[in-house]
């Protein structure tokens, strides 16, 4: 059953026979489809390891460099050819194949391997291989390999080597594997350069590959970080509103009786209104559950305050940190939303000066504005022998988001004393405050 199977999936062709099949149309796309297509050899990149530590005007030419060098050498090529056969349109060939690598890579690499022919038939001399003919080819052949995949140098190497052996004895010119400037000359040093080329080009693909995955990477850790501080807002706001919706619940249902009497409008009214807290409360669960994790539990302990920063401070004491509370303004009751991002916002500030800079005195500064609430943490440089502990950036993203979240605005950076500082203002409309 097997065996049929082989013989029905293969065609009734051996794997020799698609596998020699499969390597011919390798030949073909690689040197053989768009041969004569026009593809120019980029600029260097101008924030390139090299490029990057020159002047800027010197930059903006030094990008041009490898078409510089080709060019160059096309030059040389042509200079030492036209000594050795003082003919211009011999010592033209050569030089032409290594300047078209320029624009047309594949294209060259043929053009040179007829400029080989072509010596061959018309200048002769005895040699298969002439000096000018076989610097030029070995440049051909590493410059295209060079900007093609390591698959089309092989096949450079497998097609320089077919014509050696077959050139050496249809044009007569003795032994193909014969004396100085043999095929075996060649492909050996064509070998060495295409072996060293394919070793750049494989570290370069992998550094790129890596640098791709790291960039991924992090943009899929910051992605994760929004999300998880987004869900943990979520949480937290769910809790605020649920709280403010069963009080409203609760009083409905006490209010008729609290009066004498009431009227049975005022009972439906009140009916109504804790139907409609209910409805909320229902909603906002169901809503909630999408991005609650399974194994969350609730707090059951009310969520931290403004009033509760003295706690927090005095925790944070105890772990070595100097940190000073200063507040400003007339202090009144905000919304909880507000009072509860703003204590995760000095929380997370200070758990960052701890982690980041260890040994460092730092402060917090409360301002209670008219049109809001504003907030800084700052810290000096590190002091001691502790080493900072790395972070993954999600203290900086959750409180650009709580923030966000507020119509506020928050300002995180390094100050000039070595320090760092996080400030944020929230504003909160006088009628809110006042509520």
């Amino acid at each position: 059953m097997t065996d049929t199977t082989q013989r029905i999936d293969t065609g009734g062709r051996s794997p020799e026979f698609h596998h020699a099949v499969g390597l011919l149309r390798g030949l073909r796309e690689d040197l053989l489809r768009d041969a004569l297509a026009y593809r120019p050899l980029p600029p260097m990149a101008l924030d390139g390891p090299v490029t990057r530590r020159l002047p800027g005007r010197t930059r903006r030419y030094a990008v041009w460099a490898p078409h510089a060098v080709i060019l160059g050498t096309a030059l040389v090529v042509f200079a030492g050819a036209y000594t050795i056969t003082d003919f211009f349109p011999a010592a033209l060939l050569p030089a032409a194949a290594v300047a078209l690598t320029v624009v047309r890579p594949v294209a060259a690499f043929w053009a040179s391997l007829l400029t080989v022919f072509a010596y061959g038939v018309l200048v002769g001399g005895g040699e298969l291989w002439p000096p000018a003919v076989l610097l030029s080819h070995l440049i051909v052949m590493t410059v295209v390999a060079a900007r093609t995949r390591p698959r089309t140098a092989a096949w450079m190497w497998v097609m320089t080597a077919l014509y050696g052996m077959t050139a050496g004895t249809v044009l007569g010119h003795g032994d193909a594997y014969g004396g100085g400037g043999g095929t075996a000359e060649v492909l050996f040093g064509a070998a060495l350069a295409l072996l060293v080329v394919t070793v750049w080009q494989v570290r370069r693909t992998a550094r790129e590959e890596v640098t791709a995955q790291r960039s991924v990477t992090a943009q899929e850790r910051s992605m994760r970080t929004l999300l998880e501080e987004r869900t943990t807002i979520a949480r937290e706001l769910h809790d605020v509103v649920a709280h403010h919706m069963s009080v409203v619940a609760i009083q409905a249902e006490a209010a008729p009786y609290r009066v004498e009497n009431p009227p049975p409008e005022l009972e439906q009214a009140f009916v109504t209104i804790r139907e409609n807290a209910v409805a909320a409360l229902t909603e906002l669960r169901r809503v909630l559950g999408v991005v609650r994790a399974e194994d969350y539990e609730a707090p059951d302990a009310p969520q931290p305050t403004l009033a509760d920063l003295d706690a927090l401070l005095a925790n944070v004491r105890e772990a070595g940190l100097d940190v000073d509370k200063t507040v400003t303004g007339a202090v009144r009751e905000l919304p909880q939303g507000v009072e509860l991002s703003a204590y995760r916002i000095v929380q997370e500030a200070l758990s960052n000066v701890l982690r980041h800079a260890p040994g460092a005195t730092a402060r917090v500064e409360v301002s209670h504005v008219l049109g809001g609430l504003g907030l800084r943490v700052v810290n000096g440089p590190p002091r001691g022998l502790v080493k900072p502990s790395p972070g993954a950036g999600h203290g900086i993203t959750g409180m650009r988001e709580r923030v966000a979240m507020l119509d506020g605005e928050l300002t995180a950076g390094a100050t000039d004393e070595g320090g760092y500082e996080v400030a944020a203002f929230i504003p909160v409309p006088r009628e809110e405050a006042a509520a």
